[in-house]
């Protein structure tokens, strides 16, 4: 169980990473970021796959390639998309932490049968909590409250939950049901389906090369696409697909809130602020509700 714990946590601040990415460089579309983190992520899984190509080869079935297809938009492409989008227009704290209430809705959906309803009510009392302190903080929001669009931000994050939700659920599920597949290789098929679905948005929708080689930024934007798409995707998803299989949903759920924690670390520092004292106790409860229910599974 430790271990599963343990590579859900790192896995959430990997992914932290990515609410403040976007705010790291300018010149560049939502689908311009999106596409290439996830271009990065298809890449590294390619060379994985062409790595382990030199002993036993295994090929997906025709269903787990649609599974990973499936997973790829839920999970990458249209969660980060649409998070992107977001945080484009509702700034970076209030979506963190709307997408900070995943942990409680996977914790309600993916309880296991054997485990009582009233060993889960402090953690998601303490998180919850945890959320509204952090929501009445004077600093939530103030980035981007007053923008046209603000709203417009808050229904693509809510989508952007929605999306990830379901992944986390049904992720954990498939993992459980294929032991055939190890962490690993599910997380390079992830990959190559993200990178393809990523490709497609890029050619679409994306902005023309031309157009991005001349950015003055593109050589940071190249380093945050590769460190993102490595370490916030491929190496991320591992741990996850890792801690999915060793953990319930529901506990796998309460993880997700060390991404929360991480993210507001990270934005704080980029801010160059200090969390308020009402922040830094938000942060205490999102901690307590991570402990709570890590004792009620066990």
């Amino acid at each position: 169980m430790a271990g599963g714990v343990a590579a859900g946590l790192v896995a959430g601040a990997l992914w932290g990473l990515v609410f403040v990415a976007p705010r790291m460089v300018t010149g560049f579309s939502s689908v311009d970021l999106t596409a290439g983190r996830f271009l990065s992520y298809g890449a590294v899984s390619v060379l994985m796959l062409l790595w382990a190509a030199r002993g036993p080869r295994r090929v997906p079935t025709g269903s787990q390639a649609l599974a990973a297809i499936g997973m790829s938009v839920l999970g990458f492409t249209g969660y980060y998309l649409l998070l992107v989008l977001a945080i484009r227009d509702a700034g970076t704290e209030v979506p963190t932490l709307i997408i900070g209430t995943i942990p409680i809705w996977v914790m309600l959906l993916g309880k296991p049968e054997h485990l009582l309803w009233r060993s889960l009510v402090p953690g998601l009392l303490l998180t919850a909590a945890g959320l509204g302190l952090m929501m009445a903080s004077p600093h939530a929001g103030t980035t981007a409250a007053g923008s046209p669009n603000y709203w417009r931000g808050i229904v693509l994050v809510l989508l952007a939950l929605a999306c990830w939700t379901a992944f986390a659920i049904l992720n954990a599920a498939w993992m459980k049901k294929h032991r055939d597949v190890n962490a690993t290789e599910w997380a390079n098929w992830l990959g190559v389906a993200t990178g393809l679905g990523a490709l497609v948005l890029w050619l679409v929708a994306g902005s023309p090369a031309r157009e991005l080689a001349a950015q003055p930024q593109l050589p940071l934007f190249a380093t945050l696409a590769v460190a993102t798409g490595f370490g916030s995707a491929w190496l991320a998803t591992i741990l996850w697909n890792v801690a999915s299989r060793r953990l319930s949903a529901s506990l796998c759920g309460q993880l997700i809130v060390s991404e929360t924690l991480f993210a507001l670390v990270y934005s704080f520092a980029w801010d160059g602020q200090w969390p308020t004292p009402a922040q830094w106790a938000a942060c205490v409860l999102f901690t307590l509700g991570i402990l709570a229910s890590i004792r009620a599974h066990r």
